[in-house]
């Protein structure tokens, strides 16, 4: 599986619009099992070349900047493709009114240190972006978060045998939620560990 998008990836913009519609569809439907509600307002989306690919792709078409765009979103897009040994989410803090959304998110501050993988029983703490202000000098998060979980060759294995319990989680002492992954999402995610 291709670890990077290159140049080369990218369609030309009259191409990709005239089957945007299929490529939207193929990506949706890999996106279900890429996909863990946890707790009642945080939602982890795991992140792979298709998924990127699609990015991109959407970025070019709707802001149309031409040639000139294409290096800053693969180099935006391309650190977010799992490298083999780990998992990439884009977390999204999704509360609809903008009043609860901003109080909740005054509250969690930090949040992006306190997401976590567990594996049968043995925890991987999440690495937030380093590249981006994840959470404000006043303490207050951003709803969109990156977060990478770093797998040892030991956890990839036991992440990739059929059955395994894994759950993703967050303990922030402002939002401490769990949610066991399903059978047909870790087989997804395991792809992204060959």
């Amino acid at each position: 599986m291709p670890r990077t998008i290159a140049r080369a990836d990218i369609l030309p913009p009259e191409e990709y619009a005239a089957e945007r519609r299929e490529h939207r569809h193929r990506v949706g439907e890999l996106k279900r099992n890429r996909r863990i509600e946890v707790g009642p307002f945080v939602t982890f989306y795991f992140e792979c070349f298709e998924t990127m690919w699609l990015q991109v792709q959407e970025m070019l078409h709707i802001e149309r900047g031409g040639e000139a765009q294409i290096a800053d979103e693969l180099a935006a897009y391309n650190p977010m493709i799992p490298n083999g040994s780990e998992l990439s989410a884009t977390v999204m803090i999704e509360i609809e009114d903008a009043e609860r959304r901003q109080a909740a998110l005054s509250r969690l501050g930090g949040i992006e240190h306190k997401m976590f993988l567990s594996i049968a029983g043995e925890t991987v703490r999440g690495l937030a972006d380093p590249t981006r202000e994840n959470t404000s000098p006043e303490g207050k998060a951003s709803s969109v978060q990156f977060v990478k979980f770093p797998l040892s060759p030991a956890q990839k294995e036991k992440f990739r045998a059929a059955g395994t319990p894994v759950v993703v989680g967050i303990d922030h002492p402002n939002y401490g939620h769990m949610a066991m992954v399903a059978e047909p999402v870790r087989q997804a995610l395991a792809k992204d560990l060959e």
